[in-house]
C-alpha cells in the first residue's frame, strides 16, 4: 500500500518525538545496578565509634536469644536462624552517624569534636569485616540559623576521613524548597574541586518530612524538579515519620509510620521517583524494644511488613532491637514472593501459562523481586533451580532476550 503521510511529516513526527524519546530516557533511566540497604541505621553523632556496628549486632543477638519463643511466633518462613547469622555477621547494612535531631545544638567545638571523631570512625569502617557497606552522614538543615554549621560539619567529617571514603552518603534533611537541591548538588561541585576529587564523586539523601517537599506554595508537586536540581547525585529520599505528621497537625498520640498522612506523602514519593533509580527509605517508629520488648518487636514487624508490601524496601532502624525484626520482616518477604515468583518466571520463559499468563511488565516485576532476594540474603541462588540464573532475571528486568 503506498502510503498517504507526506514524507516531510513522517520527518517532523520522528523529530519531535525522538527528542521526547531522549528526554524520557535521560529522566527515567529504570533501576541502577546499585544494591539498596535493607535500612539506615541511625545513632548520635555523640555516641557513635568503630564498633557501634558490631555492638549494635551484639545487643540485636541478646535480645533476640532472650525472646526466642516469641520471636518464632512472627517467623512465617523460618527464617529465624539465617537472621542469627546476619547479626553475627554484618547486621548493619547502611548507617548514618547523626548530627541533627539524634544530637541536637551543641557548642561549636563540641561538634567539631564529634566531627573529627565521625571522620576517623567512617574511615575506619572501609574495608572492616562485617562493618556497613555504606555509610556517612545526617548534617544540620539548610536553614539559616544552622547552615553554616550543617555545611562546616561536612567539611571537617571528609576532611579527616581523607575525602570521600567508598561508599559515603551525606543526608540532608528537612527539604523544603527545590532550590535548596541546587545549593546542595553546588555544595557538592565545591567539595569536589576543594578535595581534588573527580566530578560526582559526593551523593546524597533528600529526607522528605515537610508537607511543603509534598505539595509546593504553587501547588506542584516539587520532588520531580528537586531531582532534575540534584543534577544526578541524589541516592534516595528518606521519610521523616514524625516532623513531617507534626507539621500535618496529627496529635502526637497518632504520630506514625501508618498514619494516612505518612501514606500520601510516602506515595507522592514513591510516584515521582518511579524509573528514576532514586531509591525511597520508609521513616522510623519511636517504639524500641525496652520497656516491653515484646510488644515493640511486634509493631515493628507489622510496620516493616506492610512497608515491603507497599514496595518500601529500606527503612530506618534507631534500635539494635529493631535490626531483629527489620531481617525477620524482609527475609519472610522474600521468601514468601519468590516462591510465588519462580515458578511463574519459569513458565514465563517457557512461555506456559501455568495459571497465569504474565505480561513482560509482571516478568519484570517478578525478576526484580527475586534479585531483591537474592541481594539481601533472603534466598540462595542455589535455592532458585538452575534455570534462573542472575543473568537470567537481570535480562528479564531490563526486558532483553533472557535466553
Amino acid at each position: 500500500m503506498n502510503s498517504h503521510l507526506p514524507e516531510h511529516i513522517h520527518a517532523r513526527i520522528d523529530a519531535v518525538l525522538d527528542a521526547v524519546d531522549a528526554e524520557l530516557k535521560a529522566r527515567y533511566p529504570g533501576a541502577s545496578d546499585r544494591v539498596q540497604p535493607v535500612h539506615t541505621a541511625y545513632v548520635g553523632a555523640d555516641r557513635a565509634t568503630a564498633t557501634t556496628p558490631a555492638d549494635w549486632g551484639a545487643a540485636a543477638v541478646d535480645l533476640l536469644d532472650r525472646h526466642a519463643g516469641f520471636l518464632t511466633g512472627l517467623d512465617a518462613t523460618g527464617a529465624l536462624p539465617a537472621v542469627r547469622r546476619r547479626l553475627t555477621e554484618q547486621p548493619v547494612q547502611d548507617m548514618r552517624i547523626d548530627f541533627e535531631d539524634g544530637y541536637g545544638f551543641r557548642a561549636d567545638d563540641e561538634e567539631d569534636e564529634a566531627a573529627v571523631a565521625a571522620g576517623k570512625t567512617l574511615a575506619s569502617w572501609v574495608g572492616q569485616s562485617g562493618a556497613p557497606s555504606t555509610f556517612g552522614v545526617r548534617i544540620k538543615g539548610l536553614a539559616a540559623n544552622e547552615r553554616r554549621r550543617a555545611l562546616r560539619t561536612l567539611d571537617l567529617v571528609l576532611d579527616v576521613a581523607g575525602g570521600v571514603p567508598p561508599g559515603f552518603v551525606f543526608t540532608v534533611p528537612k527539604i523544603r524548597a527545590a532550590q535548596q537541591v541546587a545549593a546542595i548538588a553546588d555544595l557538592c561541585t565545591g567539595l569536589e574541586r576543594g578535595y581534588g576529587l573527580p566530578d560526582h564523586t559526593l551523593r546524597f539523601e533528600l529526607q522528605i518530612e515537610s508537607p511543603q517537599a509534598i505539595i509546593a506554595p504553587d501547588g506542584t508537586a516539587p520532588i520531580a524538579r528537586m531531582l532534575q536540581l540534584a543534577d544526578g547525585r541524589c541516592s534516595a529520599l528518606h521519610f521523616g515519620t514524625y516532623d513531617y505528621t507534626a507539621a500535618c497537625g496529627v496529635a502526637a498520640t497518632d504520630q506514625a509510620l501508618d498514619h494516612p498522612a505518612a501514606d500520601y506523602a510516602k506515595a507522592v514519593m514513591q510516584v515521582a521517583t518511579a524509573q528514576t533509580g532514586v531509591w525511597i527509605c520508609d521513616g522510623s517508629t519511636q517504639i524500641v524494644p525496652d520497656a516491653d520488648p515484646e510488644a515493640a518487636f511486634a509493631n515493628h514487624h507489622r510496620l516493616v511488613a506492610r512497608a515491603l508490601r507497599r514496595g518500601y524496601y529500606q527503612g530506618w532502624d534507631m534500635h539494635p532491637g529493631h535490626l531483629i525484626t527489620r531481617w525477620l520482616a524482609t527475609y519472610d518477604f522474600f521468601r514468601a514472593a519468590v516462591d510465588i515468583a519462580v515458578p511463574r518466571l519459569l513458565a514465563y520463559l517457557d512461555r506456559r501459562c501455568g495459571g497465569v499468563l504474565d505480561e513482560p511488565a509482571t516478568a519484570e516485576a517478578l525478576a526484580t523481586t527475586v534479585l531483591r532476594g537474592l541481594r539481601c540474603g533472603a534466598v540462595a541462588a542455589d535455592e532458585l533451580g538452575g534455570e534462573l540464573t542472575v543473568g537470567v532475571l537481570t535480562a528479564l528486568v531490563a526486558r532483553e532476550d533472557a535466553r
